[in-house]
């Protein structure tokens, strides 16, 4: 296995990073890990941006349609998922591919997650109900008073990092952040990270453009359709809770549009953020985005 290469391709929603992975995937026949924690829920298709049929079936991915939204899916279980998959192709090739912007699932399949006990469904359902009753201020009130560890040093501004959070804090009595591994993890294969850049008034107008597609495609339909499950932590996400609000009469279609816009630009935003803390991510602008360039200045 140290001969063998995952080559780890992040950065922000919009910004290309499934077709340079189908495009290196390609140039090396290899295959390819997802590691984005929504577009694995089989229910969620348009407003997750999964990659098309075509390229599915062009090129194997693993953790794509691999759950249903109603199962337990987390850093820990994507990290034991993760390292199996890359034994497996690394059976028959000499790279790997992983690409995705969860920050967090690609930390913990490159340095290791400790495993956090199972969280009260009763508990969840309560969190999950705060939430849409009193909005993001009412996470991070309670969490300031109830685990300050995390406040202190915690995604504040995304509801799903601030629920789980709290989960855990109540199930267990102990913060999230007492069961990440503080040594990292070794792991027999090499590691090469890769992050995609463009400048923001580029990543801004796909962000626009891909919401407008995603609309022309059936986005709002697709909503309807998973009314039934907005109680489900998976829902609790950019494309889906603003069209919630539009389909409960709280605010115009309009507003809901421009709602998705904005909020996804704000997790591009702390999508950058947490990916600017790794030293050793090699930031490529779209002239270097070619796979042969890819490889030869890894």
């Amino acid at each position: 296995m140290k001969n063998k290469t995952i080559i780890i391709i992040v950065g922000p929603t919009a910004v290309g990073k499934t077709r340079i992975a189908i495009e290196l995937a390609r140039h090396l026949t290899t295959k390819i890990i997802s590691a984005d924690s929504r577009q694995c829920f089989r229910e969620l298709d348009i407003g997750v941006a999964k990659p098309s049929r075509t390229e599915l079936e062009s090129i194997h991915h693993y953790f794509i349609n691999s759950h249903s939204i109603e199962d337990e899916v987390n850093a820990a279980i994507f990290e034991k998922l993760a390292l199996k998959w890359a034994g497996e192709i690394f059976q028959e090739h000499e790279n790997a591919i992983m690409v995705g912007g969860t920050g967090l699932y690609i930390r913990g399949f490159c340095e290791g997650l400790d495993e956090i006990p199972a969280v009260d469904p009763y508990i969840r359902r309560e969190i999950q109900l705060q939430y849409e009753q009193n909005g993001i201020a009412g996470l991070q009130e309670e969490m300031l008073l109830t685990d300050p560890d995390f406040y202190k040093n915690g995604e504040l501004q995304n509801p799903q990092r601030l629920m789980r959070a709290l989960e855990v804090m109540r199930s267990t009595g102990r913060s999230i952040s007492s069961y990440r591994s503080k040594q990292k993890k070794q792991r027999p294969f090499q590691m090469i990270k890769i992050g995609l850049l463009l400048d923001k008034e580029t990543l801004h107008s796909n962000i626009d453009k891909r919401v407008d597609i995603m609309m022309e495609a059936g986005l709002l339909e697709e909503a309807k359709s998973l009314l039934p499950l907005r109680h489900l932590n998976g829902l609790q996400t950019v494309g889906y809770t603003e069209l919630f609000s539009y389909l409960d009469g709280i605010i115009s279609l309009e507003q809901a549009i421009d709602l998705i816009k904005k909020n996804t630009k704000q997790y591009a935003k702390r999508q950058m953020t947490w990916f600017r803390k790794y030293s050793e991510i090699r930031w490529l602008k779209p002239g270097d985005w070619q796979p042969a360039k890819m490889i030869t200045q890894s």
